[in-house]
């Protein structure tokens, strides 16, 4: 085998593709390489960057809870009326009581009376 000079389908370079590695893809069963290293390298980092969730901050939506009636936002473009605060949703989904408007106005009060229990 010869080296054989291929052109990225990237960046439109040329890049050589040796004997040496001819012979290892095909004992891999590998096709030729389409992109020149650099490009491999930059659509691997773009892969595994991809996976990561990092996309930015999360885009927040504004709601009133169905539950209590406290102004919030959520992580996701509401379709329905019946969307709760976190409060109350963690409070759903704990199978507890969900908090009542009266209790959601001073949320510190609210949020240290639970933590010390009754004392």
């Amino acid at each position: 085998m010869q080296d054989q000079q291929l052109t990225c389908r990237d960046c439109a370079q040329g890049f050589a593709w040796t004997a040496g590695e001819q012979s290892f893809y095909a004992q891999k069963g590998l096709s030729a390489p389409t992109r020149c290293k650099d490009c491999r390298a930059k659509k691997k980092a773009d892969r595994a960057n991809a996976g990561s969730g990092s996309t930015g901050p999360r885009e927040m939506f504004p709601i009133t809870c169905a539950s209590c009636g406290k102004q919030a936002e959520v992580p996701f473009q509401p379709t329905r009326s019946d969307v709760l605060c976190r409060d109350c949703f963690t409070a759903q989904r704990n199978g507890g009581t969900q908090p009542s408007a009266e209790a959601n106005t001073n949320s510190d009060a609210a949020d240290n009376s639970t933590l010390q229990g009754d004392e």
